[in-house]
């Protein structure tokens, strides 16, 4: 691709989307009826895919990737005709005559989808079905770290749709960027902090209005109480941790245990990741790989730097990618390993003394805002005070990872996380603009607002005003 090639596209989609083509509802309906139907009939091919870029199961595939996206595009079809419903309001005494408002929700028009390598179906695709929602068309630049899945949506779109509507390029940093330098009316970034603040000030350039996903910059927290399950909790984050071999934005980046119980839970983690994957993790091909030789170099140095306090794995092999569920213990709260995003199986535990507990809760405060926190303890009223009073994306108590699935509540970060939600409703409200537009008449309008201001008018204008005011 070159610069006047992606130029080109936008024009074509910019003239597109200024026929009109996309503002029917019911033809937005067809068209994600029509994603949907793709996805399904490439489902083995988006599987290979999945497991030639990750070395992902079919089931992990499925689960983590294309039945999401099946999921949220059925949401946003039935709700589709409901959340683009034109608003009515009362416009207030204060504009008598004129006491109706109507609120149109607009499409922004061409939209710059940019997602990543660890979720490539889910977070280019759950994203596409929001701006389709949202009535606009859009340009997809996929990750050049997972060429199968890219080549793979790449076809499915081609195939699908029309260009000037809807299409998939390829490439690495530098097509990024030749995209951002682009004049787009929406982009939507999925990916780390560091490239964010590009993609900001490249959108900053054409004033391009921005949402950001991103991963917990000093990393997502779980804090296991001592009244916790600990069976339980192992059990749930074990899975969690195998899940994409640690590479998921909202995945456990460290774990605060209370001291009176860690020797206990890491025994039972220990447990839990054996039976979940076996004493052999590198030689089961159920187990993915991280995605390219720099990430598993990256992820061997991280733990040869805490070598001595491994309790478990440790081991890669640099042939296959996979690295080994690792346990790292004791590791202290203001060590380097937690104080950044990891993105792999390295799991660090941090101990903590459980009447401590606000001391460990004030340090995640004043850090970056993570992306998600996790809570395991028996005392929900603790819990749910925590929850509401901690700023983060989003979480879960006693539970890991699956606030995710919920239908019809917003997925986004805050601060170094992000900006912006999506998922449903909140997909399409990310996509689309409010536009106010107030219903005028010619007759009975009061001269209230005209001069004269002052003389014998004066008190009469001053007391309606206030009467109005309530």
């Amino acid at each position: 691709m070159t610069q006047t090639d992606i130029q080109n596209t936008v024009n074509s989609q910019r003239e597109f989307f200024l026929t009109g083509a996309t503002l029917p509802v019911r033809w937005r309906i067809q068209q994600l009826r029509k994603l949907k139907h793709a996805i399904i009939g490439m489902e083995a091919e988006l599987e290979d895919a999945l497991s030639a870029d990750l070395g992902r199961s079919r089931v992990e595939g499925y689960l983590c990737d294309i039945g999401p996206v099946i999921v949220e595009i059925n949401e946003t079809i039935r709700g589709l005709r409901r959340w683009a419903r034109t608003e009515t309001h009362f416009s207030g005494l204060m504009n008598f005559p004129s006491i109706l408002t109507k609120v149109y929700k607009m499409p922004y028009g061409v939209t710059l989808i940019i997602s990543p390598f660890n979720f490539p179906i889910m977070l280019t695709m759950g994203v596409l079905a929001a701006s389709i929602a949202g009535g606009n068309t859009a340009v997809i630049k996929a990750s050049s770290k997972s060429p199968a899945c890219t080549a793979a949506m790449k076809k499915l779109i081609a195939r699908t749709f029309a260009p000037e509507y809807l299409t998939v390029i390829d490439g690495g940093h530098d097509v990024a960027d030749m995209c951002l330098a682009t004049r787009f009316d929406k982009i939507f970034y999925t990916g780390s902090p560091a490239v964010a603040r590009h993609v900001m000030a490249e959108a900053a350039r054409n004033l391009t209005p921005v949402a950001l996903e991103l991963g917990g910059e000093t990393g997502n927290w779980c804090i296991v109480r001592k009244d916790a399950d600990l069976k339980d909790a192992a059990r749930k984050i074990a899975f969690f941790k195998l899940c994409n071999a640690g590479q998921i934005c909202i995945n456990i980046n460290q774990i605060a245990v209370a001291s009176e119980v860690a020797d206990a839970f890491i025994t039972e983690l220990k447990a839990a990741f054996e039976k979940q994957i076996g004493t052999d993790p590198l030689n089961n091909p159920e187990y993915p790989w991280l995605i390219s030789r720099t990430a598993f170099e990256k992820c061997a140095t991280q733990a040869d730097a805490y070598r001595d306090r491994i309790v478990l794995g440790g081991c890669g092999d640099p042939g296959t990618r996979r690295y080994s569920p690792t346990i790292i213990y004791p590791v202290g709260i203001d060590e380097d390993i937690v104080q950044h995003e990891l993105f792999c199986p390295l799991l660090p535990i941090v101990p903590f003394n459980d009447s401590d507990i606000n001391c460990i809760l004030d340090t995640i405060a004043r850090r970056e805002h993570p992306l998600a926190m996790y809570l395991f303890t028996k005392d929900i009223r603790w819990a749910k005070r925590v929850m509401g009073s901690q700023q983060y994306g989003g979480g879960c108590i006693n539970e890991v990872c699956v606030h995710l699935m919920v239908k019809g509540v917003p997925f986004g970060g805050t601060g170094h996380s992000g900006m912006g939600a999506y998922h449903g409703e909140w997909g399409f409200r990310e996509f689309t603009h409010p536009q106010t537009v107030l219903l005028g008449h010619n007759r009975m309008n009061l001269p209230l607002r005209e001069h004269p201001y002052g003389g014998k008018a004066e008190k009469l204008k001053m007391k309606l005003l206030r009467l109005f005011e309530k």
